[in-house]
Parts: structure tokens; C-alpha cells; sequence
């Protein structure tokens, strides 16, 4: 039990007939996000992506706490359907409509990808957010005391 306790507010009243809100499984990270189109959507890709409704909105309210929208790992993996912004938040103090921006990622000439109304296209994962203090400084002291360093991509070594 997380203790937070989140407002939600349906817009589109078809959301309930296909099972929202929902998690895949009784473990599962992600609360499923439907589609809520009037028609199937036919992704070319490579395209600019779509924004697509997700049919309701929330009120988080607790600044300790964000929503993170994800792109289904079955979809992206085999059909290429991921986030045009490859992760959402969704900010304690945003209330208005959740839209998914979806992208085909496979090669040009591959084809389209059709997303029908109510199919669940992404999942949203709730998560703590930490907002520490921020000092600013002129440098680190004693930078070594660390071990890496300025050491960036590649420099702790393969595997």
C-alpha cells in the first residue's frame, strides 16, 4: 500500500467497458492505458508522431509523487509501437486530459501499425519523486573522494 491516494476522472465513457482503470496482473508496475479513438489508427513508419487520448485525467496532488507513462514492452519490442517522448510524467499538479504520444519506430516501408479503439497502448507507473536541495558551487571538493570522477560514458569499463 502506497498511501497515495489519487483522483481520477473519466472523460471517455467507454473506458470502463473495456476494464479501466486496471494493472495486468495482480504484480504488475503499469495501470493500462486504453486508446480512445472513434477508429482505427494506421501508423506509418517513421511518421511525425500522434497524440492519442488515453480518456481521463487524475489529480495527484502530492508533490512527493509523479506518474510516468510507458510504452507496453510487448508492443514496442515486436511491433515497434513506442513513445514518440519515450517517457511521459505526469506532474503532481497536472489535471487536465492524459495523452499518449505514439510513434512507429520500424524502418520505412515496413507496415503500419494499427491501433484500434481500446486497445491498451501504453501503462502508467506511479513513483516517488525526491526534490533535494540544490547548492550551487564553483567546484567539488575533493573530487577523487568520489572514485569516478568526471569519468563519464564507458569509463568504468564492459560488463
Amino acid at each position: 500500500m502506497s498511501g497515495l491516494d489519487v483522483a481520477v476522472r473519466i472523460l471517455d465513457p467507454r473506458l470502463p467497458g473495456w476494464g479501466f482503470p486496471r494493472w495486468g496482473s495482480a504484480l504488475a508496475a503499469g495501470l493500462d492505458l486504453h486508446a480512445c479513438l472513434d477508429e482505427t489508427l494506421e501508423l506509418a513508419p517513421q511518421a511525425p508522431p500522434v497524440l492519442i487520448p488515453a480518456g481521463f485525467a487524475l489529480a495527484i496532488r502530492d508533490p512527493g509523487w509523479c506518474a510516468m507513462v510507458y510504452p507496453r514492452s510487448g508492443l514496442g519490442h515486436r511491433e515497434g509501437l513506442v513513445l514518440g517522448n519515450t517517457v511521459g510524467v505526469i506532474d503532481a499538479d497536472y489535471e487536465g486530459p492524459l495523452m499518449i504520444s505514439a510513434w512507429n519506430r520500424n524502418p520505412p516501408g515496413s507496415v503500419p501499425l494499427r491501433i484500434a479503439p481500446g486497445e491498451r497502448i501504453a501503462q502508467a507507473v506511479f513513483t516517488r519523486v525526491g526534490r533535494p536541495s540544490l547548492r550551487v558551487v564553483e567546484a567539488f571538493p575533493d573530487a577523487q573522494a568520489a572514485g569516478r570522477g568526471a569519468g563519464g560514458f564507458g569509463s568504468t569499463g564492459r560488463g
